[in-house]
């Protein structure tokens, strides 16, 4: 999975695209709901 963030951040890690997918999910959340306030 490569974001073009995902890319270098889950390969750097090792821990793969699972912990950047939530991560990116994490902040969409945290954006969205701002929005929405």
């Amino acid at each position: 999975m490569c974001y073009g963030y995902g890319g270098g951040y889950g390969g750097g890690y090792g821990g793969g695209s699972t912990f950047v997918l939530i991560v990116v999910l994490f902040i969409l959340l945290i954006i969205v709901g701002t929005s929405f306030i």
